[in-house]
Order: C-alpha cells, then structure tokens, then sequence
C-alpha cells in the first residue's frame, strides 16, 4: 500500500524538519511547503492526502490558503489540520467555518497530532472491509 503523502505548510524550518521526521517514521511520505503559496501549488498538484497547516505564514498565509480551498472544489476533498499559537475563540469558530478537519495547538504534542492526522485519513480513506 503506498504511504498517505502528507503535507507541512509551516514558514518555521525547525517544526517541518521536526514533523517530517517525526512522520516519516510513522511511513508517511512527506511533502513541504514555507508558505501558502507553494501549499496551495502542492495541494493543486494532486499528489496530497492530507495538510498540516500554519497559519501566520509569510507571502500568502494559512487563512488564505483556507479561503482558496473553500472556493476551489478539487481542493476540498484534501483534509487540514490547522497547526495554530492562536488560542482566540474568534479565529477558531472562523476555521470550523472554513471546513477545518483539525486544531491543534502550538506547542503540539506529537502523540496527539498524530491520533489527528488518522482520524483525517480514516475519514477521507475508510479502510477496506476485512475479508469473511
């Protein structure tokens, strides 16, 4: 079975080269972005299962990024876990608005990101039936 690609868009390199390695000894293929801008031409490429998404991005920022997925459809089937410091209860009921699978908050404990990220993929990607 190939691995679930997943996708970091976060501007800080420290949380990517930590995600990455973190996901890639979970078996999940890793894809990266620094900004919404290149988030958004790797979500369009069609090569991504699932985003983890900062949103205080540089360039084009991670709410943006939300309100391009709303409005392109072929987005919209791509999971977004929101990866955020901001703890406002504004801009979390504007992100479950925005159709976010996910909130996890910055500092993230990586048990519970990863319980977040198979709950995404289970839901986009239910598993066969097992076989009578």
């Amino acid at each position: 079975m190939t691995p679930a690609r997943i996708l970091i868009a976060d501007d800080d390199a420290s949380i990517r080269r930590l995600l990455k390695m973190s996901l890639r000894y979970q078996n999940y293929a890793v894809v990266e972005a620094r900004n919404g801008r290149e988030a958004l031409t790797k979500m369009r490429g069609g090569n991504v299962d699932l985003v983890l998404l900062d949103l205080m991005m540089p360039e084009v920022s991670g709410w943006d990024v939300l309100r391009e997925r709303t409005a392109d459809p072929s987005l919209q089937r791509i999971p977004i876990i929101v990866m955020t410091a901001t703890n406002e209860r504004a801009a979390t009921v504007g992100l479950l608005n925005a159709a976010v699978d996910a909130i996890v908050a910055k500092p993230f404990d990586l048990d519970a990101l990863e319980a977040s990220i198979s709950a995404c993929l289970e839901r986009v990607h239910p598993a066969a039936p097992a076989a009578a």
